[in-house]
């Protein structure tokens, strides 16, 4: 496997990531010994890239079984900032909550450190500058030893560079964003900040959600379980898209997966892209495309299936900004409309 420079870190990361989050009982893979075998052999085929999440149930208590006598080869990335609790404290991006959250994950990945921390969504309550101080001090402290951030708007990206600069903070080293045959908005303005930051990139939802694995099938009965749980999986624009990408597959000799994953790791700015095995069967998929590189001529006919810069639909945990979320945040009060 060649492996690819983390932005300017200087850490040599694996082009295909593995998620942990299928490896969480609660919404993937059920027996937790079948996850860390699955593990195993990803690390066994080169992969030393591995990405998870506080948030993501028991996965990273998994992973760090996994990673016993291993820790030291591997890339280990976590997460923190999405809701932990009930508690309005233990989410978000305060120092409060970010002093308390990197302890817990280092004891459910049982290590002394953590190779890349990102900030799991944009807290808008927080001021930025709050959270590359206290982010700076786990790196000076050596229980971090890079900073990223995920799904963070082209602004929101800019901003956090133009703060760790002025004041003098660790700056964010990655951007994880969302990234696929389907959802290409991040070539606009995301991926050429990333390179114009020097940020290494680790891209998810490479499957767009398992739309992209080639067994959801426009006019076919799909699995419902995850049908009913990912509502893009019944967008049409979206399955139309699909049957064209799946067609190309068929004429270009690939599995459908092959197809996905080699475009997603083919674009200059893009460093890793997440693989989510839930199964061993998935993980050999995914292994045998490892090597699949796409020709100009098939580059080209993916432009002019889904043009360059554009989305077809959305992913369902896609950041959506909170003005478009909260009516409140789009309108005056009634009384104050009118231009008297």
């Amino acid at each position: 496997m060649r492996y690819r420079t983390l932005g300017r870190t200087g850490i040599k990361v694996s082009p295909y990531a593995l998620g942990a989050l299928m490896f969480a009982t609660s919404v993937g893979n059920p027996d937790p010994d079948d996850s860390i075998r699955i593990i195993h052999k990803a690390l066994d085929a080169g992969i030393n890239f591995v990405d998870t999440a506080d948030v993501y149930g028991d996965s990273e208590e998994i992973v760090g079984r996994a990673l016993e006598g291993r820790r030291d080869s591997v890339v280990l990335a976590t997460k923190f900032s999405r809701p932990m609790g009930d508690d309005p404290n233990q989410q978000g991006a305060s120092r409060r909550w970010i002093m308390t959250a990197v302890e817990n994950s280092l004891r459910r990945l049982r290590t002394d450190r953590i190779d890349l921390y990102q900030i799991h969504r944009l807290d808008l309550d927080t001021d930025i500058e709050e959270t590359l101080s206290a982010l700076s001090d786990l790196i000076h402290s050596g229980k971090v030893r890079a900073i990223g951030s995920s799904a963070m708007p082209a602004s929101g990206v800019v901003e956090a560079q133009w703060v760790a600069e002025r004041r003098g903070l660790e700056r964010f080293r990655t951007e994880q964003p969302p990234y696929s045959l389907l959802n290409r908005g991040i070539e606009r303005e995301v991926l050429p900040l990333a390179q114009r930051y020097g940020m290494g990139t680790l891209v998810w939802a490479p499957l767009a959600q398992g739309l992209l694995t080639g067994r959801v099938r426009k006019g076919r009965q799909n699995d419902l379980r995850r049908a009913g749980f990912f509502r893009h999986l019944n967008d049409e624009h979206r399955l139309d898209a699909v049957e064209q990408f799946i067609s190309l597959a068929q004429e270009a000799g690939l599995p459908m997966t092959h197809l996905a994953m080699a475009f997603a790791i083919a674009h200059p700015g893009v460093t890793s892209a997440i693989i989510g095995p839930r199964t061993m069967s998935h993980l050999d998929d995914l292994l045998a495309g490892a090597d699949v590189a796409l020709t100009d001529d098939i580059l080209d006919r993916i432009d002019e299936i889904v043009p360059p810069g554009t989305d077809v639909g959305t992913l369902d945990q896609a950041y959506v900004p909170p003005a478009l979320q909260q009516t409140s945040l789009r309108r005056r009060p009634a009384g104050e409309r009118t231009a008297a």
